[in-house]
Formats: C-alpha cells, sequence, structure tokens
C-alpha cells in the first residue's frame, strides 16, 4: 500500500503516506461546498504536476552537475464542468539568475519536465500550458 485516506467529516479528508509517516489532509473546495481550508483532491492533483516536474528535472540536474535549489512552479488549476474536472493545468517554471545553462542543457530537462511521470499520467483531454522561464 502507498497511502490511507480517511473521511474526517465536513467534506475533509486526512491522507497518511504509510512509508513515512506524513499527514496531509484535503477539503473540498468553496465552489463544491466545502470549506476550503486546505488544498482539494483536484489542487492536489495539480500542485502534483509542477512537484513531478520538479522533482524529475531534478534528477536529471543532478546527474548533469547542475543544481536547480530555488527553482519553482506556480500552477494555476481551471475547473471544468459536464462533467466535473479539471480542465486545464498552467505550470508556469522560474529558474534561479544565477542559473547559467546553454540551450541543450535546457531542452534536456524541459524535456524531461514534460515527460515526468504524472504529465504522463493525465488525460488526454487535459489542456498543459507549461512555460518555462530561465
Amino acid at each position: 500500500m502507498t497511502s490511507i485516506v480517511v473521511y474526517k467529516g465536513d467534506l475533509r479528508t486526512e491522507l497518511t503516506h504509510l512509508q513515512s509517516g506524513s499527514i496531509v489532509e484535503n477539503d473540498a473546495p468553496i465552489d463544491n461546498h466545502g470549506k476550503g481550508e486546505r488544498f482539494s483532491p483536484t489542487d492536489s492533483v495539480a500542485t502534483a504536476v509542477g512537484s513531478c516536474m520538479l522533482t524529475t528535472m531534478g534528477i536529471k540536474a543532478n546527474g548533469m552537475g547542475i543544481n536547480l535549489e530555488g527553482s519553482k512552479v506556480e500552477i494555476t488549476k481551471i475547473m471544468k464542468a459536464d462533467p466535473r474536472r479539471i480542465g486545464e493545468v498552467k505550470a508556469h517554471l522560474f529558474f534561479p539568475e544565477n542559473l547559467h545553462l546553454d540551450d541543450k542543457q535546457k531542452q534536456i530537462l524541459e524535456n524531461t519536465a514534460h515527460t515526468c511521470p504524472v504529465v504522463k499520467s493525465l488525460h488526454p483531454d487535459l489542456v498543459l500550458d507549461i512555460q518555462f522561464n530561465w
């Protein structure tokens, strides 16, 4: 098993990662009867796109002798209706100003981000707007 999810009531769930014991809570969003006090499940999915991109880029960068520390991704999730789902995820990546890479290194890292496991697991109808700001 990877995790256990327990319904806590009031549209909140508690997610426990079994290997580490780390706990995260999710709430239903305000626009879907929730309190919006925590990440919603769809927020978590959209945010996982950015986390996966940076993680896999970090793995590749380490092997290339590149330090990506301080890089960040700004995520915007856009919902659609009928059926209610994530329609678009905008992932805008930003890198430290002191990071000096050539075009080949940038292309390798961008390809890595585009092929991270989360991105490859998303439905093909979901629109991904990925921008790299070197």
